[in-house]
């Protein structure tokens, strides 16, 4: 071979192979993916849960109608506080004031009538009484007697019925009364008129079974306010009545109010969300420690729920906690002239179908590589 011929084949070999480890190196690189390590630390963990919802007054009361009629006063406006007590409108009471006028006359009519019965009742009495001494002189026959004995009764039952239709009379009197006193509606409790549903001059009906009657107006004492939110049915399982909470509230974005647990529905409340299936909640009540300034109910909330805490955990980024497969556990080479071991086992974390539970754990890293290591996983805080 020629000396031209042999150094461009070294030459080209020499190419080749740098061109190879070129390659190689550039694909090495590109399988290397750089990744965020952090030291293993221990932190106080708090496990939350977060819902949002309205704020509320814990007392509050519907101020309805318990009579028929036309609103001829009203005292107070929305955002009005009132004390209890304090008169709030009046329904037209000229009607209800014939009423008793009427049931007043009719009673004393009736009373009348039963001193009427009574003096009758007194003289057959008195009858009675002169005829049997003269029935005992034998100065007047047994029939007249018994005609005097029948006119006591008479007038006796008289006297009865007399007596019964003044009581009547009395209890229509009292229940005229008092859809009169019903006409003027007074507070029932000190606080905020935070609604207005009836002007001067409107009708308001009563309620029936089927039928409520006209709400008109709301009384909400604002000294103790709660936040009602709704929680999804896989959180509801960790709450407990005391658990602390921490409010917010979107009017008053630069604050947050502390709470606890007051109520844990047992109701579920669902909500369609678009075509998808409906979401499940439950109605959960937490009580405010602290009177909020200018608050107003309906505002909406978010409420912190704490549903578990850890002290100087053992503590990694969420983000790093990952799943994988389980490892297939390794089978022992047999000795020289010895049967193969038996298969191992079928790991623990198995399915009842045969199929195996993915492991959560974290990679750490060992000798400048990443390697899976299983974890059993505790409190989840925020980071």
């Amino acid at each position: 071979m020629k000396r031209r011929t042999k150094i461009l084949l070294v030459a080209g070999g020499i190419l080749l192979l740098g061109g190879l480890v070129a390659a190689n190196l550039k694909f090495d690189r590109t399988r290397r993916v750089e990744v965020q390590v952090e030291r293993l630390g221990r932190h106080d963990l708090e496990s939350i849960v977060s819902a949002s919802g309205r704020i509320e007054a814990k007392r509050r009361v519907n101020v309805s109608a318990n009579t028929m009629g036309k609103i001829t006063r009203l005292a107070v406006e929305e955002g009005d506080r009132v004390r209890k007590g304090d008169f709030l409108l009046e329904i037209d009471p000229t009607p209800f004031r014939a009423s008793v006028a009427a049931l007043e006359a009719a009673l004393r009519a009736a009373e009348a009538g039963l001193e009427r019965e009574r003096a009758n009742r007194e003289k057959s009495d008195a009858d009675l009484r002169r005829l049997e001494d003269l029935f005992r002189r034998n100065l007047v026959p047994e029939e007249q007697l018994d005609a005097a004995r029948t006119a006591q009764s008479v007038t006796r039952a008289q006297e009865e019925a007399a007596r019964e239709e003044v009581l009547r009379r009395r209890a229509e009197l009292q229940n005229a009364r008092h859809d009169l006193d019903q006409v003027t509606i007074h507070a029932e409790l000190s606080g905020v008129v935070t609604r207005l549903n009836v002007e001067e001059g409107e009708n308001v009906v009563t309620g029936t079974m089927n039928n409520p009657g006209t709400v008109l107006l709301t009384i909400a004492d604002l000294s103790e306010i709660e936040a009602e939110i709704d929680v999804d049915e896989t959180d509801v399982v960790d709450l407990r009545i005391g658990q602390a909470a921490k409010v917010s509230i979107d009017a008053f974005p630069d604050r947050t109010f502390a709470g606890a647990v007051s109520r844990i529905g047992h109701s579920a409340v669902s909500t369609a969300s678009g075509s998808g299936p409906q979401a499940v909640n439950f109605r959960v009540t937490v009580t405010l420690n602290e009177e909020v300034p200018d608050v107003r109910p309906g505002l909406t909330c978010t409420a912190d729920i704490t549903v578990a805490t850890r002290e100087a955990a053992l503590a990694v980024p969420i983000q790093a906690v990952t799943v994988r497969e389980p490892p297939a556990p390794e089978t022992p080479p047999a000795p020289p002239g010895e049967a193969a071991a038996a298969a191992p086992e079928p790991p623990e974390n198995r399915e009842e179908d045969g199929e195996e539970k993915e492991v959560e754990g974290v990679f750490l890293v060992v000798d400048g590589a990443a390697r899976f290591r299983p974890v059993k996983l505790g409190v989840s805080g925020e980071r």
